[in-house]
């Protein structure tokens, strides 16, 4: 099982949140609210979702954000601190 770091995990998200919401990545930061300074709505959130579940299932074998933890994740950093967690802890 390969490790990945904090910064590791903000680049996934960082970069996946590129993506989906069609901006530039270094316009994207940590203290960052998804709907009201990225303009992400739900449907963004669960592209994000899906798409991490997917990269991350790579590092951590069967990777899921529960949909009732998903309300609590209002920045990017809350996302980044989830989602560290969930991998340090190999969930």
């Amino acid at each position: 099982m390969s490790s990945i770091d904090r910064a590791g995990v903000f680049t996934i998200i960082r970069d996946q949140l590129s993506e989906i919401l069609e901006i530039e990545a270094s316009a994207i930061s940590e203290g960052q609210s998804f709907s009201d300074d990225l303009d992400a709505d739900s449907l963004a959130l669960i592209e994000l979702v899906e798409a991490l579940e997917e990269e991350l299932s790579t590092i951590v074998p069967n990777f899921r954000i529960d949909d009732e933890d998903l309300q609590d994740l209002k920045t990017v950093r809350d996302a980044v601190d989830y989602v560290f967690g969930r991998i340090s802890k190999g969930a």
